[in-house]
């Protein structure tokens, strides 16, 4: 790949992992994320439309009769916000599964990038697979007490107003950690320091964050955010966050 590339948005960058993925070198590292992506997103359609209507029920019914004109306001609202939280669940879920795959596509990215990563020998590979899984956990960690925030929140009336509005807000920056967290966690960065890092280079990996929020929201093309997504961060990662450090004094 060509790092001569002009100074892309990150809408830019997701475009290209986007692009990326239907090369043909790359075909058996994007299959079993996507494949894993299907499942996972088939299971969480079917439980979050049987317990929609219950969760419609127990906002409607937490109204004070003088905001019971807000009722119309609200179950959209309430929709939009289950949409975004169940579509940030599903991706967690499936990148905790598919975190080894992801890593490995991420490196093959860093690699035709020209990073010089450790060569794996079979040791290395069958050690990914605990490494990847604790590194997912450390992201759950952070995402948990602020998700259970939101969550919170859009059961107290009138608040809740600005519930969706705060999980788009989240959900891009969550998506900019989770992504942009295999290259980095490739480059052995510790998961503070990566976002650190991501921080000083706001608002520009939130854009990518929220863009892979966004196109998780179209039908089919959700099905292949993940590996797209990995492609992308990495992309950024490498011709952003690396190309970057001597100038941030790191």
């Amino acid at each position: 790949m060509n790092n001569n590339t002009p100074d892309l948005t990150g809408p830019g960058f997701f475009a290209m992992g986007l692009r990326t993925i239907f090369e043909p070198a790359l075909r058996w590292f994007v299959l079993w994320p996507i494949l894993i992506n299907v499942v996972v997103f088939a299971g969480l359609a079917y439980w979050a439309v049987s317990q929609f209507s219950g969760w419609q029920a127990s906002i409607v019914a937490g109204l004070p009769g003088w905001l019971s004109f807000l009722e119309y306001l609200l179950i959209p609202l309430f929709a939009i916000g289950a949409v975004l939280m169940v579509f940030f669940t599903f991706t967690v879920v499936g990148n905790f599964i598919a975190a080894p795959f992801n890593a490995i596509l991420s490196e093959k990215i860093q690699q035709r990038e020209g990073a010089r990563l450790p060569e794996m020998q079979l040791k290395d590979w069958l050690a990914m697979v605990p490494k990847s899984m604790a590194r997912e956990f450390r992201k759950l960690c952070y995402y948990l007490p602020r998700a259970i925030a939101l969550i919170v929140l859009s059961f107290i009336p009138v608040i809740n107003l600005i519930c969706p509005v705060l999980w788009f807000l989240f959900n891009g920056w969550m998506m900019a950690l989770q992504y942009c967290d295999y290259p980095a966690d490739n480059r052995q960065v510790s998961f503070n320091t990566m976002m650190a890092r991501l921080k000083q280079h706001n608002p520009q990996s939130w854009t990518l964050g929220a863009t892979v929020s966004l196109v998780m929201l179209i039908p089919f093309v959700n099905l292949v955010i993940m590996p797209a997504a990995v492609v992308s961060a990495t992309l950024f990662w490498e011709r952003r966050i690396e190309t970057s450090k001597g100038e941030e004094g790191e």
